[in-house]
């Protein structure tokens, strides 16, 4: 069926077919369903925990780790940043498809994907954080093992991102739970940046050398290798505790959270994988959002991904780095219901503008003074506000256009993994790419493996991946968000419809089963 003859038919339903004055008690009862309490809200949310956790650590600390404790070349390490990344990307839209054809289960669609990806992600997680004990062959294990854990993350995100669409089919309670799960996510990359940042930080492989009174360097040698193999258990330590975390989230959300199925819809056929990519590629306001995003996402994840060493380096703060990442996620964290309370009031659209544009002056700021730990403290507090609306606004908005299809293809549904799943696609697919090329820039820079200073040529190679490359991706990503169609009166008229429309097919549904 056309895209217009779904609309006229959707239309003309609406209008033949409206809920009974007198049925107040079904009507109550749909409403009391759709209503999600606090403790749904919460269990729900612990769900984002575990994607966010390992997402800060490796995002943060896994171009170090390879550089520094693998002590991999840097060309090597890019190749595993860029093929991991990009592998991860292949992953969403496969598991994406996958899903939704996944038959209903007695737990749900999406719970058994969630629950059994897991275990697995566990284990392949903590081998990253492993230095094995050859040298050949080194890359292989980071490469296989950074990959697998992308895979079964993505088996357990991707499910749990569209799982948002079967908490409820209540608009306002989504828009309530996905706040809260912000809020957690939010938490989770302060507790990933805590966990990894404060345990490895006390154990530097760069200690102040020790003076050699008989004039031979074997002391100054042992020490670091001693050092070395403090933050090898350091990392593994730290990757531990985050695979328990990881675990008990996922059982949080297995006990508190259960999946709605959509009740009174006729099924509609299953798309084939290039059936489901041209859907998804041919809504409009998906593209836009998409693309929008595609850019100042990679403006965060490229600071994200360079940030650490740009502190060492450039500023040179090495004691402090891991209190200035934690003050970036603390001041996110705490930053989110202010966010959430300003898209409610100016719209998503608003809040993406003067949110993002936010983080700009500062970005700018920490490249053009002198190295000072305050102003470094200063400008990492204003800078998570930013952070703040960068994790918010993406998911906020992507539950708008998925209504908005609903509303253009009335007779298309369940196809809401696929608009998560290309998302994430093309978010880590460009993500894996900038990391790979800045890792590689690196190398051409001079950057030393192993080495506790490093030249000047590094830091300027920084300061340009941290600063100058963000701003522009972030002007590109607001430019093209200027063309999303979907402001608040489109919003709350898709709800409006589609509220009417669920309404009228539970009618029918309930006067199909009376008869």
């Amino acid at each position: 069926m056309a895209r217009g003859e779904g609309a006229e038919q959707y239309a003309a339903t609406l209008l033949t077919v409206k809920p009974r004055s007198t049925d107040i008690k079904t009507v109550k009862a749909r409403t009391q369903r759709n209503r999600l309490s606090v403790w749904n809200k919460l269990c729900y949310a612990f769900g984002g925990a575990p994607y966010q956790i390992t997402g800060s650590a490796l995002g943060f600390f896994l171009q170090i780790y390879l550089l520094d404790v693998a002590q991999l070349d840097p060309f090597y390490a890019s190749i595993i940043l860029f093929v991991g990344r990009a592998w991860d990307a292949v992953t969403d839209p496969t598991v994406g498809f996958l899903v939704s054809r996944s038959k209903w289960t007695s737990i749900g669609r999406m719970m058994p994907w969630i629950l059994c990806s897991t275990p697995f992600a566990v284990l392949t997680y903590f081998l990253i954080w492993y230095v094995p004990p050859f040298e050949e062959g080194k890359v292989i294990w980071y490469l296989i093992f950074y990959c697998l854990f992308q895979s079964m993350q993505t088996c357990f995100h991707v499910p749990y991102s569209a799982l948002t669409m079967f908490i409820s089919s209540d608009q306002k309670e989504r828009d309530s739970a996905t706040a809260y799960r912000m809020m957690v996510e939010v938490l989770g990359t302060v507790l990933g940046t805590a966990i990894q940042g404060q345990i490895v930080g006390g154990a530097s492989s760069c200690l102040t050398e020790i003076e050699d009174t008989n004039g031979t360097n074997s002391s100054t040698v042992n020490t670091t290798r001693v050092s070395l193999d403090e933050t090898k258990q350091a990392y593994l330590t730290a990757s531990g505790v985050v695979c328990i975390i990881y675990i008990l989230c996922a059982v949080i959300l297995f006990l508190g959270v259960k999946e709605q199925k959509e009740i009174g819809r006729k099924k509609s056929e299953p798309l084939t994988f290039c059936q489901g990519l041209l859907m998804v590629a041919s809504h409009g306001p998906y593209v836009k959002l998409v693309i929008g995003f595609l850019f100042t996402s990679l403006a965060f994840m490229l600071l994200e991904g360079n940030f650490t060493l740009f502190i060492i380096y450039a500023l040179g703060h090495r004691k402090d780095f891991q209190n200035i990442l934690l003050v970036i996620m603390l001041s996110g964290t705490v930053t989110i219901p202010w966010w959430q309370w300003f898209l409610t009031r100016f719209g998503k659209k608003k809040a993406a503008y003067f949110g993002i544009t936010w983080a700009v002056p500062f970005m700018i700021l920490i490249v053009s003074i002198e190295s000072n730990l305050i102003i470094s403290y200063l400008v990492s507090v204003a800078a998570g506000v930013s952070v703040a609306a960068a994790f918010l606004l993406p998911w906020s908005m992507l539950p708008d256009v998925m209504d908005d299809f609903k509303v253009k293809n009335p007779d298309i549904h369940g196809h809401e993994a696929l608009f998560y799943s290309f998302y994430v696609f093309f978010i880590k697919f460009a993500s894996g790419l900038s990391l790979g090329i800045s890792t590689l820039s690196l190398k051409f820079a001079g950057y030393v493996t192993g080495n506790c200073v490093q030249p000047e040529s590094v830091s300027l190679t920084l300061k340009v991946l941290v600063s100058p490359v963000p701003v522009v991706l972030i002007v590109i990503g607001l430019l093209i968000l200027r063309t999303y169609p979907i402001d608040e009166q489109r919003r709350q008229g898709n709800c409006k419809l589609l509220q009417e429309l669920l309404d009228s097919e539970s009618e029918i549904s309930e006067l199909g089963s009376s008869v």
